[in-house]
């Protein structure tokens, strides 16, 4: 039989999409056609989910009609409210595994699989995972749940509800953008585990657990995490260039840097930048930009590696307010978008997806030997 053979699939194209474009040696990202500039600039992100769903941008009225949908079902069931109360101490990743798995338990609807009731169960999902994620932090620490304000966006009231105040506009657009930036990107580990789950018709609950237990992964999440963790124990930006000179001095890796896809700057990252300067400006923490960006230029320096989304995005996010821990969850709340996004593509034209494996064990026909003489 003919393979082909890429360690971890690398350069293996798996699917057919028209979605997500990525060009990795210019650096260059596209939803539908839209340049991941252009969309930072000009979209909201609710305007960026309907893209994603639907493969244009919506009219004003359409764009009415979502948010009006998002809005109605931003409310948990009763039963994974109770659930998220019962697991303080729970990581957030791990509760945010359950609780998107419970909301197909909760969904009469879960198993149809018309194209309009796989549309509404992507809506009901998209509005209820940001719930989830800012529902259980106010739970975890004694907090009561903050209803959603249905006057305001997405992003808004996603910080509404995670802090009880409602941000201002540049906080707001902040946030937006970064949700923008994190939406899709093409068949990423998350993405492909989706499809993979959608192509064996299982419901759209079912692979989108499938995309949270990837992004879980500390290979594919947490990189902000672990990123925000370093620049805070530094603390200034000569012992944080110190610390980085020694890991490269020991060829150990530094988070936030390089990148599967991309051979040049991620372009991504280029918003987030702008974005962490100015929230750190108003907020008290441009020391973490400066930090940042100190430490992205020595590395480029050195050794000609770009900053990634996840570089950026760590000081940016703490300067919202953001806990740490709720980087990842964040990551998905946004990526919930490009999932279902590409979940929907996958009924729509689906086939089982059943790679084959390039054996390399024994030869097939090894003689058996009786247990006493093993």
């Amino acid at each position: 039989m003919a393979t082909v053979s890429g360690a971890g699939l690398e350069g293996i194209i798996a699917a057919d999409s028209e979605i997500c474009y990525i060009d990795g040696d210019e650096g260059v990202l596209g939803y539908f056609g839209y340049s991941i500039h252009t969309l930072a600039e000009n979209a909201t992100f609710e305007e960026v989910i309907f893209l994603l769903w639907n493969g244009r941008l919506p009219q004003a009225a359409e764009l009415a009609s979502l948010k009006e949908l998002l809005v109605a079902h931003r409310e948990l069931p009763p039963g994974v409210t109770a659930f998220l109360a019962t697991v303080p101490t729970g990581k957030p990743m791990h509760v945010l595994r359950t609780a998107v798995s419970m909301l197909g338990i909760f969904d009469e609807h879960a198993e149809e699989m018309t194209p309009e009731a796989n549309h509404l169960k992507a809506a009901k999902l998209m509005a209820k995972t940001a719930t989830i994620v800012t529902s259980f932090h106010r739970l975890r620490n004694g907090a009561a749940v903050v209803p959603g304000d249905p006057s305001l966006s997405f992003a808004a009231n996603f910080l509404y509800t995670l802090t009880g105040n409602q941000p201002d506009p540049v906080m707001e657009r902040a946030f937006d953008v970064a949700l923008t930036l994190h939406a899709d990107h093409e068949l990423n580990a998350s993405t492909f585990a989706a499809r993979v789950t959608a192509a064996t018709l299982s419901d759209l609950y079912s692979a989108a657990t499938a995309g949270v237990c990837a992004l879980k992964g500390p290979l594919h999440g947490g990189a902000n995490e672990d990123v925000i963790k370093f620049l805070l124990a530094a603390g200034t930006k000569e012992k944080a260039l110190a610390i980085v000179a020694e890991r490269l001095a020991n060829k150990q890796k530094v988070a936030g840097f390089g990148h599967r896809v991309y051979k040049t700057i991620d372009p991504r990252a280029i918003h987030l930048a702008r974005l962490s300067k100015e929230i750190g400006e108003r907020t008290g923490h441009v020391d973490l930009y400066e930090m940042s960006n100190a430490v992205a230029e020595f590395i480029k320096g050195s050794k000609n590696l770009n900053a990634n989304v996840d570089f950026y995005s760590a000081s940016t996010y703490y300067s919202l307010g953001i806990p740490v821990d709720l980087f990842t969850p964040i990551f998905a709340v946004s990526r919930m978008s490009g999932w279902t996004a590409h979940v929907l593509e996958q009924y729509r034209n689906n086939r089982l997806i059943r790679p084959r494996a390039d054996y390399k064990g024994k030869p097939v026909g090894q003689p058996w030997v009786a247990i006493e003489a093993r």
